[in-house]
């Protein structure tokens, strides 16, 4: 940890696994933070280490130190090339410009030669990608689309009282009304999922290049149209994921998934890595939400306390009488259930005339009060 301290050059960070991971997603396990702040002169080089890391646009990538060592050979070779040309014309420059302009050079090249390699190793074979576009294109149903441009999360509910918790900068197709004997949707961006039972009618969730199926449980997929990787996430229930048949793939490898389980698809080499505990992946912990960590096991508790709750869990407001619900105490379990669901069940409980209503992220109940 301590080996850091000798680093003075932007190679130096970049060729650090940990500056990366700090960097590209936001898990300072070293204490990243803290040891810049401790030095202005060391700050100016990570802070310029971290605005060449992002230029090249490498997201959950590691440079070898190999890979380092070639790309500044290559660099300075350049560097010198063009430093020799320059003193021919340049002579009574000044030292300390023609350093500036030495390492003004250096980056631009640098952001160059990465660029490359990137788009050379990292960028998805065109064979392999499978669009929103064409998945919607398959369904010959007619679909609504929901698409979610706001800053907040947004509540999607289905026909068969499903409900999908969809994040900014993400899209939902899914019929009006499920017929037959499926259920299909599909996403892309991410969204939290509560599925309600059917045994008879799986579910079905098709995203980038895989499917999820499901009969009746909770769980969350990121498959965004631009990232390398798609990940599926189980709270509760049982999972299974496959390759999507617009694949050109034949393995037709399918992965079962529990609780607190959860995959990471590598879209390029078309692979799945199964991962059985989820608080040993950094990337998974540092992006868990609310409603996935949230307990919906509710013993004689308050009734504004289950509801404040659910506003957390789902990021909606719910305008009810405080005054008339304020001695009210209930003990349920709503973990398994989509919102709709939960709110049906929080009703009953209170009785009498109770009743809600749900106007996209806005909930408003009314009732005389509880029994």
């Amino acid at each position: 940890m301590q080996k850091r301290n000798n680093y003075t050059e932007i190679e130096d960070f970049l060729a650090d696994d940990s500056f990366q991971l700090w960097i590209l997603s936001k898990v300072d396990e070293q204490g990243w933070e803290e040891w810049t702040l401790e030095n202005l002169e060391r700050a100016k080089l990570v802070e310029d280490a971290r605005l060449l890391l992002l230029a090249m646009k490498v997201p959950n990538s590691k440079l070898t130190s190999n890979d380092v060592h070639e790309a500044l050979k290559e660099t300075w070779l350049k560097i010198e090339q063009r430093e020799l040309v320059s003193l021919n014309t340049l002579k009574i420059k000044k030292q300390k410009i023609q350093r500036y302009w030495i390492s003004g050079i250096a980056a631009a090249i640098l952001v160059g030669i990465f660029s490359t390699w990137f788009f050379k190793s990292n960028m998805l074979p065109q064979d392999n990608v499978v669009t929103y576009k064409e998945l919607v294109e398959e369904d010959n149903e007619g679909l609504v689309e929901q698409t979610n441009n706001t800053e907040k999360s947004q509540i999607v509910t289905l026909s068969d009282g499903s409900s999908v918790l969809l994040q900014p900068n993400s899209k939902l197709s899914y019929p009006k009304i499920f017929t037959g004997n499926e259920r299909k949707v599909y996403l892309s961006g991410e969204g939290f999922f509560e599925i309600s039972k059917n045994p008879k009618k799986p579910f079905f969730v098709y995203a980038n290049e895989i499917v999820t199926r499901v009969v009746g449980t909770s769980f969350r997929i990121k498959a965004f149209p631009d990232q390398q990787n798609v990940e599926v996430l189980v709270r509760t229930g049982k999972v299974r994921v496959k390759s999507n048949d617009l694949v050109g793939s034949d393995k037709g490898e399918e992965i079962v998934l529990l609780p607190n389980q959860a995959l990471r698809f590598a879209r390029k080499e078309l692979v799945f890595s199964k991962i059985t505990n989820i608080t040993e992946d950094p990337i998974l912990v540092n992006s868990v939400r609310n409603i996935e960590q949230l307990s919906f096991e509710f013993t004689d508790i308050p009734v504004s306390q289950i509801l404040e709750t659910i506003e957390q869990a789902y990021v909606v407001e719910i305008d009810y009488p405080k005054d008339k619900l304020k001695e009210c105490r209930l003990t349920t379990s709503l973990s398994d259930q989509p919102l709709a669901e939960k709110l049906k069940i929080i009703c009953k409980s209170i009785g009498g005339d109770t009743n809600y209503e749900m106007n996209g992220n806005q909930i408003v109940i009314t009732t005389s009060g509880c029994n």
